[in-house]
């Protein structure tokens, strides 16, 4: 059987739909994110490799877990997070949480409803973000009510995004089955050239769903103690207003619904520009009602 790194597929945190770490994130909490963000690449890949049978995932993502807990044989894919979160005092509670997703990837294939996709998402989007908060030092009472539905977000939008590839090539569907069945639509029309009107219409609707839990998540950018992070949060945040209005108005599975470096461009600059007026409209505010009291 191959190891967790013969499975890498090559894709880096530059390849993603969202920034990763990027230059608006102070340059020590970089490099901690970054680990932790090539651990669960190299586990995601694992999930996804279709030459793995689903026993075999199983025993690679258990590997990675022993290897990241210092409970086994060390893995070149876990040891620098492992370092990381030694030198920060920080628990590996997130990325098990991921690595027991990729655990439901390996051996279920469908979901039944929006609530158990939330469960999924539990699992595989929110702890993305309550560990990001986590290395920056930010409470997580204050945020990590405010980051899950953003993150549930984000993972909905690569689900809609890539529905026909994950259909056709891993006979994985995110899509509720439910949402399916109620809009008369079978699961094989996800292999299609084309998404019929009836799939249009429940990928729609699961596009506006998605729009509901960006605006749950909407506060976080000026909730967030630092800056530079409600900057990069504010960012991802218009990035992904943007992604759940293609999806809500296009078809994923014969166009890519992506933005393109000019669209990525403005929709993030705006984010950060909104991100700083309302910063600095609060901070006057504070600074008003103090000199008030």
């Amino acid at each position: 059987m191959i190891t967790a790194r013969e499975a890498r597929s090559g894709k880096s945190h530059r390849d993603e739909n969202f920034p990763v770490a990027s230059r608006l994130v102070r340059a020590r909490h970089r490099e901690p994110i970054l680990a932790f963000y090539r651990f669960v690449r190299a586990a995601d890949d694992v999930a996804d490799h279709p030459a793995l049978s689903a026993d075999d995932k199983l025993v690679l993502l258990d590997g990675l877990e022993v290897a990241l807990t210092g409970r086994g044989p060390a893995d070149p894919e876990a040891e620098p997070l492992r370092r990381v979160l030694a030198a920060r005092g920080l628990p590996p509670r997130h990325a098990l949480d991921l690595l027991q997703a990729f655990r439901l990837d390996a051996r279920k294939s469908r979901y039944a409803d929006w609530s158990e996709l939330m469960d999924y998402c539990a699992l595989s989007a929110m702890p993305v973000g309550r560990f990001v908060l986590d290395v920056h030092g930010e409470h997580p009472e204050a945020t990590w009510p405010l980051s899950d539905p953003i993150c549930a977000a984000l993972q909905i939008i690569n689900h809609l995004q890539d529905c026909g590839r994950d259909f056709r090539a891993l006979d994985r569907v995110y899509l509720p089955l439910d949402r399916l069945a109620a809009h008369g639509v079978a699961v094989a029309a996800l292999g299609a050239e084309r998404a019929p009107p009836a799939l249009r219409a429940c990928l729609a609707e699961l596009a506006e769903r998605t729009q509901g839990l960006l605006a749950e998540g909407a506060p976080l950018a000026c909730r967030v103690a630092d800056t530079r992070l409600g900057l990069e949060i504010a960012a991802i945040h218009r990035l992904a207003a943007a992604l759940a209005d293609g999806l809500r108005r296009r078809d994923p599975l014969s166009e890519g619904v992506h933005l393109g470096r000019p669209g990525f461009a403005f929709a993030a600059l705006a984010g950060v520009a909104a991100c700083l007026v309302q910063r600095m409209i609060r901070t006057r505010l504070q600074v008003a009602a103090g000199s008030a009291a």
